[in-house]
C-alpha cells in the first residue's frame, strides 16, 4: 500500500475554523487526521501542505517512522505549527492502517484500558452573562447527563483582578456551586491569565467551593512560576495544552508544577508522542486529562488515546457546537451516565464528508479570551453535541 495523495480542508465553526487533512492509497483506503490550531489556521494548514511531497509514495503502515522524518526534516522541530501538523497526519495514517487491519486506532496504540470513559462538559455556559445564568445553564448540563464542568469564569481579566473583577468571578463560581450541589465536579479555566500573586490569591478565596482544578492559571512560559503557584495553592493546579514537546512535560512532573496534565494529542504531536507523556506521568503517578476543546475528529483521536493510557482521568467534551458539525463529519457517539464509550470500529470511527466542509469555508476568527466574550462564541448557532439520550440530540 502506498499514499497516493493528500488534501486539507478547512471548516468554519463560529468559534474557529477547524482543519482537517485526508490522506489517499492506492488501494481505495483513506485516513483522515485534524490539526485544527485556535486561531492560527491558515499557518497550519501551510504546515500540512509542506509535507505532502515527502508522504507521496510511502507506506502508510510505516506511522512512526514517517512522522519522526517529517520531525527531523523540518529542521525547526518544534512549536505549536509543526506539532499540530504532525498531529493530523499521523492520526490520519493511524486511521488508514486501522481500517486495512479492521482495527480501532486504539489497538494501534496498544490496547484499551477501559470501555467507557468519564466526560466533563466544555461550553455549556455559552450565552450565560450574569451568575444566575451561569447558574442556569449548569444546571441544564446536569440535567443532560454530565457529571463535570469546565469554564472559565475571569472574563477579561489579565495579570491582575481588581475588586470588582475578583467579587464577580467568585459570585459566578458560587452561583454554579449552589445551582449543581456538592456531588458535581467544577473546573476553572484561567487560559494563562493571571500573574503569581493574583492565582494564589484566588485559589484561596475560591477554595471553598471544592473545585477539581484551576486550569492554566499563568501564561505558560515559565514553569518554575506555575510551580510556586502550586505550592501555594488552595486548588489543585491543571496544564498543559500550550506545551508542545515531551521534555516540557517532563520539567512540569519534575518540578512538581502541577497535579493534572493535560496533553493536546494535536498540537503535542499525535497519539504516541501524548502516550509518552502519559508514561512520564504515570512513574509519578499524576493523572492525565487530555485537553480536548476544537473538532469531531480531534475528539476522535482524544478518545482512542483515552482508552489506551492507564493514568487517564477524565475526557473534555464540547457539550455545544455549531449545528453544522454533524454535517462536516460523521461521528458515533454514545453517552451514558456522564461517560463516553470508547468506539470499536476499525480506524478512528470518523467519516470527513468534503463536500460540506465546502459550505462552510474559511473565517478569520479573533481570538475572545482578552475581550471577555469567551461565554458568548457560537450562542446563535449553538446545538447540543452529547447529553440527554445518549444520541447527541
Amino acid at each position: 500500500m502506498k499514499i497516493t495523495g493528500q488534501k486539507v480542508f478547512v471548516a468554519n465553526v463560529a468559534r474557529t475554523n477547524l482543519v482537517f487533512v485526508k490522506l489517499y492509497t492506492d488501494s481505495g483506503i483513506d485516513g483522515v487526521g485534524e490539526a485544527t490550531l485556535e486561531w492560527q489556521t491558515k499557518v497550519v494548514v501551510a504546515a500540512i501542505e509542506e509535507a505532502e511531497r515527502a508522504l507521496i509514495g510511502l507506506d502508510p503502515f510505516d506511522v512512526e517512522h514517517i512522522v519522526e522524518t517529517l520531525h527531523r526534516n523540518s529542521y525547526w522541530r518544534t512549536g505549536a505549527v509543526l506539532r499540530s501538523a504532525l498531529g493530523g497526519i499521523e492520526a490520519a495514517l493511524l486511521d488508514i492502517k486501522g481500517k486495512a487491519l479492521g482495527v480501532p486506532v486504539y489497538e494501534l496504540l496498544g490496547g484499551k484500558h477501559r470501555d467507557r470513559v468519564k466526560c466533563y462538559a466544555n461550553h455549556w455556559f455559552f450565552g450565560a452573562e450574569e451568575p444566575q445564568d451561569y447558574a442556569a445553564k449548569a444546571r441544564h448540563a446536569v440535567a443532560q447527563g454530565f457529571r463535570a464542568l469546565k469554564w472559565d469564569p475571569f472574563e477579561a481579566a489579565y495579570l491582575e483582578m481588581d475588586r470588582a473583577q475578583r467579587h464577580r468571578t467568585i459570585e459566578i463560581v458560587e452561583a454554579v456551586r449552589d445551582a449543581v450541589g456538592p456531588d458535581i465536579d467544577l473546573m476553572l479555566d484561567v487560559h494563562g491569565r493571571l500573574n503569581v500573586p493574583t492565582a494564589i490569591a484566588m485559589s484561596r478565596a475560591l477554595e471553598r467551593f471544592d473545585l477539581s482544578w484551576m486550569e492554566e492559571p499563568l501564561p505558560p512560559e515559565s514553569i518554575d512560576a506555575l510551580a510556586d503557584v502550586r505550592a501555594k495553592s488552595a486548588i489543585p493546579i491543571a496544564a498543559g495544552e500550550r506545551y508542545f514537546e515531551p521534555e516540557r512535560f517532563a520539567e512540569l512532573i519534575a518540578k512538581r508544577a502541577v497535579d493534572i496534565l493535560q496533553p493536546d494529542v494535536g498540537h503535542l504531536g499525535g497519539m504516541f508522542e501524548t502516550k509518552k507523556v502519559a508514561g512520564m506521568a504515570h512513574t509519578r503517578f499524576l493523572p492525565v486529562a487530555p485537553h480536548n476543546p476544537t473538532g469531531p475528529v480531534m475528539n476522535a483521536m482524544t478518545l482512542h488515546l483515552a482508552a489506551s493510557i492507564p493514568n487517564f482521568s477524565i475526557f473534555e467534551t464540547v457539550m455545544i457546537d455549531v449545528p453544522w458539525r454533524r454535517e462536516l463529519v460523521s461521528e458515533s457517539l454514545e453517552f451514558r451516565d456522564g461517560h463516553l464509550m470508547v468506539p470499536t470500529a476499525p480506524g478512528l470511527g470518523v467519516a470527513l464528508n468534503e463536500d460540506a466542509c465546502a459550505k462552510f469555508p474559511y473565517e478569520p476568527t479573533d481570538l475572545p479570551i482578552f475581550s471577555g466574550s469567551m461565554n458568548t462564541r457560537g450562542v446563535a448557532t449553538g446545538a447540543s453535541v452529547i447529553g440527554g439520550r445518549g444520541s447527541g440530540d
